[in-house]
């Protein structure tokens, strides 16, 4: 290859990076704000609380079902393209509610629309694209950096939608968030708009998804990483949904939920940066293994201790370096298993469990708020299930020669 060529290589690898970045920024970010409207929207614009909590948990099984379903058609054709339909889906999701809110609208765009967006515009294509145009010795690193930049949203977005609600209402924030999710439409015109020619056998595609998923789940340590994502799901989605509620009900001030999701978004930013650099030195399962370890001991502590201020961003610091960690070690665990041809089909296969995890742990988190007026007893639960994805993950064998269903990469 020329001197040219790979530079042109480079400049298109950094491009798709930055862009990747940005668009997981917005689409990640808009997501972690949930959290923070539950009560305002209630107060405001008499949105039940039970109501908003399954909202969430719709979106993440909506998020579950549309991940394979985007990655497929990205695989085929162009992440880029998947993840500028998912600016317009987050558009809709965000600005129903927010121009008609009531229980029935919140279901609808927040439940169903912005989880088709955060399906098509979020971590999984976006960090797809980027394990296909970056050199394999290099891939975990490039696609940590990638995920760590699109943390940056996560710590912005959160503080500036307290601010908007505290200044123009639950429903003015919701406006600002679907605003915001257009910008995701001319940044996905830098990541893969076009596919680049692949070596080996072409993407799977939208047809041929069932029979893929099923020789992948047919793999015993692919099915054992994705019981594991499943943990994963369960305990970032009720903390993204409950934290700022739980905060507020433990007699704590109201700022400080924001406080802590700014601070698991800032804190994310080294943690996925590290994962990514350490998913190329070590077998990623057992990454993954620790990683849900150190989530467990962290929700243990947190559960146990007496509610204050400098634990509760104690607990938010630890949890956000490890919050998505567990993202570019998955991707890596696959493609070291499969190859990169069909990376997106296949995250979205194995992401299906971590999105049935998510709307069992929002939902049932609103169900047990609606009946107890509290969530003590749903800490025990979160232990036992990160408990559990530590023992799978470390079950997993290192990929051998077994890897054919996908060998482009």
């Amino acid at each position: 290859m020329s001197q040219d060529a790979v530079h042109s290589a480079k400049r298109i690898l950094w491009v798709a990076i930055i862009a990747a970045a940005a668009t997981s920024s917005l689409a990640m970010g808009i997501r972690q704000t949930f959290g923070l409207l539950l009560l305002p929207l209630a107060a405001e614009n008499g949105v039940a609380p039970w109501a908003f909590g399954l909202a969430v948990a719709l979106h993440n099984l909506t998020w579950g079902l549309g991940q394979p379903v985007s990655g497929a058609m990205a695989d085929k054709h162009g992440s880029g393209r998947v993840m500028a339909m998912g600016g317009v889906f987050y558009l809709i999701g965000c600005g129903l509610p927010a121009l008609f809110p009531s229980n029935a609208t919140v279901m609808i765009g927040i439940g169903v629309f912005s989880g088709f967006g955060v399906a098509c515009a979020g971590t999984g294509l976006a960090l797809a694209a980027i394990g296909r145009l970056a050199p394999p010795e290099k891939r975990g690193e490039y696609i940590g950096i990638a995920s760590a930049g699109g943390s940056l949203g996560q710590a912005a977005m959160v503080p500036l939608t307290f601010s908007a609600i505290g200044g123009f209402g639950a429903a003015g924030a919701l406006m600002m968030l679907a605003a915001s999710a257009v910008l995701i439409i001319p940044l996905a015109r830098n990541i893969e708009w076009r596919p680049a020619p692949r070596k080996g056998p072409p993407a799977a595609g939208l047809a041929g998804l069932p029979a893929l998923a099923r020789r992948s789940l047919a793999d015993r340590d692919f099915a054992l990483l994705t019981g594991g994502f499943f943990a994963c799901g369960f305990q970032l989605a009720f903390l993204t949904t409950h934290l700022p509620s739980h905060i507020a009900l433990c007699g704590q001030p109201a700022a400080l939920g924001m406080v802590a999701m700014t601070m698991i978004g800032l804190f994310n930013i080294p943690g996925s940066w590290f994962c990514g650099w350490l998913s190329s030195r070590i077998k990623p399962e057992n990454g993954l293994g620790w990683i849900y370890l150190v989530r467990t001991l962290a929700i243990a502590g947190f559960a146990v201790a007496p509610p204050s201020e400098w634990g509760t961003m104690l607990f938010a610091a630890v949890m956000g370096f490890v919050w998505l960690g567990t993202v570019p070690l998955t991707s890596a665990a696959i493609a070291r298993r499969f190859g990169v041809g069909d990376l997106g089909a296949l995250y979205g296969v194995c992401f299906f469990s971590h999105q049935i995890g998510g709307f069992l742990g929002a939902g049932s988190g609103a169900v047990l708020m609606a009946w107890t007026g509290s969530y003590a007893a749903f800490w025990p639960v979160m232990i036992l299930v990160g408990l559990s994805a530590s023992v799978l993950n470390w079950m997993a064998k290192a990929p051998g020669s077994r890897g054919t269903l996908a060998t482009a990469g």
